[in-house]
């Protein structure tokens, strides 16, 4: 008796367990994309690296090892698209930068300062620092969702 009460309690607290961590994490959602255009580069050269990040925003906006997916874009004529699939439904911010010589990495300032263009979701700005997840956060319900960032060179 107290054998099957033990694996029937093991059984219930991992599936509880299984529950709790998948309302916690946004699962893949084949057919949804997040489509972002991006404009206003100032010339064609490097990439525009996207990141998208999930709330609470851990991260937002540079630290790309925290996006949940990140991607890069060629540029013509001062823009590019980043699309971003399989995305649960959830609240998200998007930040991007122009990797004018494509190293992968945005180039600042000695004081921090970006010296390629940057840009966030809702074309949102920060005060004295980098925009807040709470400024450029959108709710995606799903489907196909269209973004339009604007660059901007500080």
């Amino acid at each position: 008796m107290k054998r099957s009460f033990c694996a029937i309690l093991v059984a219930v607290l991992t599936l509880s367990w299984a529950f709790a961590a998948a309302q916690q994490t946004p699962q893949s959602a084949p057919g949804n994309v997040i489509r972002t255009e991006i404009t206003g580069a100032r010339s064609d050269k490097g990439q525009v690296m996207c990141a998208l990040f999930v709330a609470p925003g851990k991260g937002f906006p540079g630290k790309v090892q925290d996006a949940i997916a990140h991607t890069h874009s060629a540029i013509t004529n001062g823009s590019a698209v980043c699309e971003f699939s399989g995305i649960a439904p959830g609240q998200y911010a998007v930040s991007v930068f122009h990797d004018e010589n494509s190293n992968g990495k945005m180039d600042t300032n000695f004081i921090g300062m970006p010296k390629e263009g940057v840009g966030a979701s809702n074309d949102a700005k920060g005060h004295m620092g980098p925009p807040k997840f709470a400024a450029a956060a959108f709710r995606y319900t799903g489907g196909r969702l269209e973004l339009k960032i604007k660059l901007m060179y500080l």
